[in-house]
């Protein structure tokens, strides 16, 4: 690629005028072409012709688009995650990228060719006569041209400075700008910038200010001028911030909207509910809302509590594994259950302890504490009676070394066996009796070809892939829809989700019987979210809001057999669109907007 400089030759030539003569002008077509040189020849860089190389990559861009589209729509269709990405496609994207900055550079280098040629013409070109009058005076100080023959010197030669290379884009290197919105006071201004700065805590601001709103509206403006990113989407507005102080969120800048659809009406055990789920999964409310109608046309389902239990298991070490069975055949014995009992119930009006089950790893104790906890989930509950007895069993046992209060043989929060076998929170095990012609007429299927796909989709499938309470189809998906519309804790959703789906077929195989079995849903409420107002409002809905005076516990008992019923919808409903083939097409219908459908 060459550089071609400009000619250092005047702008007029070296010859005497008359008085009476004037110079000639330079032709416009010449200095077009002097400025042209000036120009970097892009094509000078390529081996083939500009044309060429232009239309191969505009042939390329557009070719490579349609494939990766295709590609997308198929894995769309398919419930392929877009991110897998094969060596075919990989190779595309390549391509698309060398296009596209291939492309940018051409248009680029044609923006600056054109802004630098209007501007040379523009300072360049001499068109009025009165300047030409101007440089002849501004000369004759040479003397007078008939004379002295003085010819017109020439004007210094154009500098052009070096074009500097183009800054890569900002997203790519440079961080934006923060963005700055301008506070509702210079007080609040103040605060802000005090934030920004470290001088106060972000955790603060609610006990300074004494005004949790006006705390979230500073902290979400800090937040965005730190990280230069916009939170405009998250809404701060039509929330009441005071409800969660101290017990629900920590350091609030706004609150995240989740649509609550309801299913139902759900007959069960004679009773009809309309239960709330909030979800944003599209086809979830609409498939366990046909489960319902399915339930609700046979006559209902039926649910009946099993166990109800909270529970906690504290870590304890000995010096020796003897002195660790020690204890636990002192905790076992029925006497001295009773003893540990009353200093257990004392840390509460609800918390009744029910049994203590013990396991031992060498010279480490784990002990779970079942109790029940009244219209509470129970954890706060159950923790704190669990330290009530461990600091009466220290006296007894001084060398007792107390790893700590939570040792993972509750278990909380993650799939465990002995929540599978033993249970947590509630037990529940909910059936219905589905009728032929509903199977035929609303679940679009046949009770045999439902039988068929449980035994080997949720039974053997799910014992294939080594499941641990997950013999079901997608049990996990109502209860969080149920327990996020009614707040409960959707990390919860782990073990509350074990769940195994029977079908068999009934009255010489022309009706269907289906039942879940759940051994540990835990829910309650009294206590976290289920205060706040939305959450209160669906829990109304369901008539189970708050505690129960004249029978505690029955709340609590009574969303969960809740929960049971809508996942026995749930799974009717799905297993159906699984056996008829319906589930890909039902999913393009509901859970794609119409732009996305239309690709």
């Amino acid at each position: 690629m060459d550089v071609r400089r400009r000619s250092e030759k005047p702008v007029y030539p070296s010859k005497v005028f008359a008085a009476d003569e004037k110079p000639l002008k330079p032709h416009k077509n010449q200095q077009q072409e002097d400025n042209n040189t000036l120009l970097i020849d892009a094509s000078d860089a390529l081996p083939l012709p500009l044309y060429l190389t232009n239309g191969l990559f505009f042939t390329m861009f557009f070719s490579v688009m349609y494939f990766l589209l295709s590609r997308w729509r198929e894995k769309i269709r398919n419930s392929t995650p877009l991110h897998v990405v094969t060596l075919s496609e990989l190779g595309a994207i390549v391509s698309l990228i060398a296009s596209v900055i291939y492309l940018l550079g051409f248009f680029g280098i044609g923006f600056v060719q054109t802004f630098v040629s209007r501007g040379n013409n523009d300072s360049w070109d001499v068109e009025d006569e009165n300047d030409e009058e101007f440089l002849l005076k501004e000369d004759s100080r040479c003397g007078p041209a008939t004379t002295l023959g003085c010819a017109i010197p020439a004007p210094p030669a154009r500098q052009i400075a070096p074009m500097a290379p183009p800054k890569p884009a900002m997203s790519m290197v440079e961080k934006p700008a923060p963005l700055i919105t301008p506070a509702s006071s210079e007080e609040d201004e103040e605060i802000i910038k005090s934030v920004v700065q470290g001088k106060i805590p972000s955790y603060s601001l609610e006990s300074k200010l004494g005004d949790c709103k006006r705390a979230a509206s500073i902290r979400k403006e800090v937040m965005q001028r730190i990280t230069g990113k916009s939170l405009e989407g998250l809404p701060l507005e039509g929330f009441n911030y005071e409800s969660i102080l101290g017990q629900c969120c920590e350091m609030p800048i706004g609150y995240v909207q989740i649509p609550v659809g309801i299913a139902g009406p759900l007959l069960l055990n004679g009773k009809e509910f309309s239960v709330p789920m909030a979800t944003t999964e599209g086809c979830l409310v609409a498939s366990t809302n046909r489960g319902c109608k399915a339930i609700y046309a046979s006559g209902g389902a039926t649910c009946i509590l099993l166990r109800d239990g909270m529970t906690r298991a504290p870590c304890v070490r000995f010096g020796t594994a003897k002195r660790a069975a020690e204890l636990k055949f002192f905790v076992e014995d029925p006497i001295k259950f009773e003893t540990l009992a009353n200093v257990f119930n004392q840390s509460s009006r609800f918390a009744r302890l029910q049994r203590i089950q013990c396991a031992i790893a060498g010279k480490n104790l784990y002990m779970r504490f079942v109790c029940s906890t009244g219209d509470a989930m129970g954890m706060n509950m159950v923790s704190k009676g669990v330290q009530n007895v461990l600091d009466y069993l220290q006296n007894e046992y001084p060398d007792m070394d107390v790893i700590g209060i939570s040792g993972n043989f509750c278990s909380d929060k993650k799939p465990a066996a002995v929540n599978w076998i033993e249970g947590r929170g509630k037990s529940v095990v909910c059936e219905a009796i589905i009728r032929e012609e509903v199977v035929k007429k609303v679940l679009k299927t046949e009770v045999a070809a439902l039988v068929e796909l449980n035994m080997l989709k949720n039974l053997t499938g799910s014992a294939m892939a080594g499941a641990l309470g997950g013999f079901n189809a997608h049990a996990s998906n109502i209860v969080s829809a149920v327990f996020i519309a009614t707040g409960q804790d959707p990390a919860q959703n782990i073990e509350s989700s074990h769940c195994i789906t029977m079908m068999e077929a009934v009255n010489d195989g022309k009706d269907l019987h289906i039942s879940v079995t759940m051994p540990s849903i835990e829910v309650g409420t009294v206590g976290g979210g289920t205060q706040l107002a939305s959450q209160s409002a669906c829990l109304n809905l369901l008539g189970v809001k708050g505690a129960n005076r004249e029978a505690p516990g029955s709340n609590a008992r009574l969303l969960a057999t809740v929960v049971a019923g809508s996942v026995l919808a749930g799974e009717l409903s799905l297993m159906s669109a699984i056996s008829a083939g319906q589930l890909v097409n039902s999913h393009m219908k509901y859970n794609r907007s119409i732009a996305k459908a239309s690709s």
